[in-house]
């Protein structure tokens, strides 16, 4: 079956307050108000595990700005989809490629019932650009395809951002087959952004702090190897510095130390 001939889907998830949710421990590991007491449990358990995970959500958001005012800037993206988006914060996806190209237009993917209001009612585009949000599971690719088919115009770039996502496509067959179904769909010259924590450094405690999450009913995670993640860009051209920590990909001033941090990421172009 055709990606354009997938069967519509709509979450009808409620919001589950009795478990920990991933977007809403990043907001609170960033100081955001938006989350349960449940995810505040859990993302300070992580956190006292793992102290260095607070450096590394800075850097992965840093490194979010730096990929995509590269692509806009420097690859001439004008178009992004955005799956996995997370719950909206400073200096989103659509508002760091719009102040380089007003009229890029942006489709950010998510299937969390609270992500999904919080996006609809705090991601207003540019005039000239536009901006939309899309419930589906990124693992639906025929789904995430169809639906970002009604504003993205896939024979042309389109730079494919998948940050902290396919960490929770546990099976690796799975996720591999995620990434490939993408990026099929992408016209040359389009451009795979990916971030994924990683058990490289401190592996141990990494472990840990997922199961104690997993273990209060959060959701299934996995830490890959740089060579795992390396695999995701399969048949692209990685472009330097290849897949390295977050903190060390195309680094500016801010922030410091630029110590590796718990996230490796890599940005391709599809040739």
């Amino acid at each position: 079956m055709a990606w354009d001939e997938a069967p519509a889907v709509s979450s009808t998830d409620k919001i589950n307050t009795g478990v920990p949710n991933s977007a809403r421990m990043w907001e609170h590991w960033q100081g955001g108000k938006e989350t349960y007491a449940v995810d505040r449990e859990a993302g300070d358990k992580v956190a006292e595990i793992l102290p260095e995970m607070l450096q590394a959500v800075l850097h992965h958001r840093a490194f979010l700005d730096r990929a995509v005012r590269y692509l806009a800037a420097d690859a001439g993206i004008g178009q992004f989809l955005d799956v996995g988006v997370g719950l909206p914060t400073l200096d989103n996806t659509h508002e760091i490629a719009q102040r380089v190209t007003p009229d890029a237009r942006v489709v950010y993917i998510d299937d969390d019932a609270l992500v999904l209001s919080h996006a609809r009612a705090l991601l207003p585009s540019r005039p000239e650009g536009v901006c939309e949000v899309v419930d589906a599971d990124a693992r639906d690719v025929h789904i995430v395809l169809r639906e970002a088919a009604r504003t993205l115009d896939f024979a042309r770039p389109v730079g494919l951002l998948l940050l902290d996502v396919l960490n929770y496509i546990v099976d690796d067959a799975e996720a591999r087959g995620t990434v490939k179904g993408l990026v099929a769909a992408l016209a040359p010259g389009s451009h795979v952004v990916i971030a994924h924590p990683t058990a490289e450094l401190d592996g141990d405690r990494v472990h840990q702090a997922m199961r104690a999450v997993m273990e209060m009913g959060g959701a299934p995670v996995t830490a890959r190897t740089l060579q795992q993640i390396e695999g995701f860009f399969e048949g692209l051209e990685l472009l330097d510095p290849g897949v390295v920590s977050c903190s060390h990909w195309r680094p500016e001033p801010w922030p410091r130390p630029r110590a590796p941090v718990l996230q490796l990421c890599g940005v391709a172009r599809k040739t």
